[in-house]
């Protein structure tokens, strides 16, 4: 699958407008897989930490392992307390190397949050069941579609500024949709998981310069408006969807749990 590069200062925006997960997400994780300090966690395509940083309080220790060096940076800088956290370039294509890094331990959980579809799911989970201790599993979270596909008039404005913008629709839900769903399911299926599935759900009310963080942190690197271009950017999408304010986002996380028999 082609990867966008999602470096330099987007890994800055995703940094710091990318919103983390609520604290009952990892409650949920902990009682489902038996998860305490005596594990190992892996977050898979960790981005800049945001799932990282709260299994770290839950596990002994937490491997975050991104393809992008530069999202690494930004996820060091976050941490940089945390001495029980390891930071690891590689994707979905090196997992099967873990076995020589954890050499006799075992995982107690794989999390990987709004990033499978930049992977080949089909041949991750049998790679990743063999990393597992019996009871483990993995866990696929989304943190709600992206906040120009809400029916709101909002996000309907928002999506219609972008489009134009970018010169063709946004349709993708980056793995929220219960298409994208159905296949990781049966993929952990075909794996020898066994499944389930949970949903929290909240609303969020932001304001603009959030979501131009957010436009600006989900934009590849060579998509991103130059400097000297972003003030008649943000002004312009600032007069698509003011009008529509407040900016409230219904959040909608998902769950998807594998665990190993």
């Amino acid at each position: 699958m082609t990867m966008w590069k999602f470096s330099g200062e987007v890994a800055e925006f995703y940094q710091r407008y990318r919103r983390g997960y609520p604290a009952e997400i990892f409650d949920k994780l902990v009682v489902e897989f038996g998860l305490s300090t005596e594990d190992t966690a892996l977050d898979l395509g960790c981005g800049t930490g945001q799932l990282t940083r709260s299994l770290a309080a839950r596990t002994r220790s937490v491997i975050g392992m991104d393809p992008e060096p530069d999202m690494l940076a930004q996820a060091r800088k976050a941490t940089s307390g945390l001495t029980n956290v390891n930071w690891l370039v590689g994707a979905d294509s090196d997992v099967p190397a873990l076995r020589t890094l954890l050499g006799r331990d075992s995982l107690g959980v794989v999390t990987i949050g709004q990033a499978l579809h930049w992977m080949d799911h089909a041949t991750l989970f049998p790679a990743l069941r063999s990393l597992l201790r019996p009871g483990g599993g993995v866990a696929v979270l989304t943190n709600g579609a992206p906040m120009w596909l809400h029916e709101s008039s909002w996000s309907k404005a928002l999506r219609e500024y972008l489009s134009g913008w970018l010169g063709q629709p946004l349709v993708r839900t980056c793995g929220a949709g219960q298409e994208e769903q159905d296949r990781y399911r049966a993929s952990l299926e075909a794996a020898g998981f066994a499944t389930g599935s949970d949903v929290v759900e909240y609303e969020d009310e932001i304001d603009l310069e959030f979501v131009i963080g957010a436009v600006y942190s989900a934009t590849p690197e060579d998509r991103l408006p130059k400097p000297a271009e972003r003030a008649g950017f943000e002004e312009r999408l600032s007069a698509a969807i003011s009008p529509y304010a407040p900016f409230v986002e219904p959040v909608q996380v998902r769950i998807l749990i594998g665990r190993k028999g």
